[in-house]
């Protein structure tokens, strides 16, 4: 089959590969009918992520259709439509039990590498390096579903991909950085960060019943998408972003801020971002924390910080007295993705939200490599990159 291969830093093919087989009583096999490339996707792009080997299948953001399955998945059938959530959950672990699948237990092989990064381990990825599993990704004509019979959401044949493709990730990773901000009625929140995660942060932050909701980037038209879906924005290019916030919120800061960034955020003031390039260019720093450090001592006293955009080990100078004495709240995680899709999937069905508003450009999977570069360098307005095999 062909499949998104991962060939080194800012480097991606297309290759024939093996095509996937049924290896454990609870897999299935999908025929991939659409596939996404992930913000979290560039990361492994720019090289920024340990462990990444020669060849390997890129793609966390995947659905289509069920071609074989195992004997131990009685829920799915062949010709099911099933949308796949990014992390790999067995279902009957006891992380998994209390809802949590993206720290899985039972899923990642090479739980002890990542254990020397992070201390513990947390769930294996589809197509996210060996530090997390190893697992061929989505950005290929068919994959392996492992743990098929928890994993795999059957859709409609009435809803189309692009209504129900993003609920693999993005769509339940901002809705999840809302709820674990306790955004609600009422509620004025800053969300760093208007790509594809931000935005539906920021859609998932009016669907809590939101007041006000501010989108910060420096990205024209993420900035105008942000204000079509209701958000006041800021370029943090033209204004002091903390000292924005505290006039737009009455000196007070925003309620609830949401880092939808990570790990490769850029600032505007020079010498800073020289520092943290500096720093992560030599190995002695992971992350460029920018956002990070401006939703602490941005956010209001009391208030609570969500962080959606991908860390991948340790960060520089983070304004830990700010966040004690002002009894902050820092929620954080990758997505739990499971726990979200049912209700999501009712957002949809009712028409409280079309997910596909955040597609802007659409391109066959031999395409891949040119959607890589125009997403990493955000060129023809672009926002999100849909790949179809």
């Amino acid at each position: 089959m062909r499949a998104t291969c991962w060939t080194g830093k800012r480097s991606v093919e297309v290759r024939e590969v093996p095509d996937p087989t049924i290896l454990n009583r609870r897999d299935a096999i999908v025929k991939i009918t659409s596939t996404a490339i992930c913000g979290s996707d560039l990361h492994l792009y720019n090289g920024f992520i340990p462990t990444m080997r020669e060849g390997d299948v890129l793609g966390h953001e995947f659905m289509g259709e069920v071609v074989e399955v195992g004997p131990g998945v009685g829920n799915l059938a062949v010709g099911d439509r099933v949308v796949v959530p990014f992390p790999i959950a067995c279902g009957v672990c006891g992380a998994c039990e209390r809802g949590m699948t993206s720290l899985c237990e039972n899923s990642n092989p090479n739980a002890g590498i990542a254990e020397k990064l992070m201390g513990h381990s947390p769930a294996a990825l589809f197509g996210y390096s060996h530090m997390l599993g190893g697992y061929p990704g989505g950005q290929a004509e068919y994959a392996r579903v492992p743990f098929a019979d928890f994993g795999a959401l059957k859709v409609e044949s009435d809803l189309p991909d692009e209504k129900v493709l993003f609920l693999s990730d993005i769509f339940p990773t901002g809705y999840m950085g809302a709820e674990m901000a306790e955004v609600g009625p009422g509620d004025v929140v800053a969300v760093w960060g208007a790509g594809p995660v931000g935005q539906f942060a920021i859609a998932s932050c009016f669907l809590r019943g939101a007041e006000r909701v501010i989108a910060i980037d420096r990205i024209d038209h993420r900035l105008r998408l942000a204000k079509e879906t209701g958000a006041e924005t800021l370029d943090y290019e033209q204004v002091s972003v903390p000292e924005a916030l505290a006039e737009m919120t009455g000196g007070r800061g925003p309620d609830k801020c949401i880092d939808a960034v990570g790990m490769e955020a850029h600032h505007a003031v020079g010498a800073l971002h020289a520092y943290d390039r500096t720093k992560q260019a030599v190995g002695l720093e992971t992350e460029r924390p920018h956002v990070l450090r401006e939703a602490v001592t941005s956010c209001a006293n009391g208030g609570v910080v969500s962080v959606i955009g991908v860390y991948g080990g340790f960060t520089d100078k983070f304004p830990m007295g700010s966040f004690m004495n002002r009894y902050l709240t820092m929620r954080a995680g990758q997505c739990h993705v499971h726990r979200y899709m049912p209700r999501l999937l009712e957002h949809v069905r009712n028409g409280d939200i079309d997910p596909s508003f955040v597609i802007t450009h659409r391109l066959s999977l031999d395409d891949a490599p040119t959607g890589y570069r125009t997403f990493l360098d955000k060129a023809d307005d672009c926002e999100k990159v849909v790949l179809s095999p």
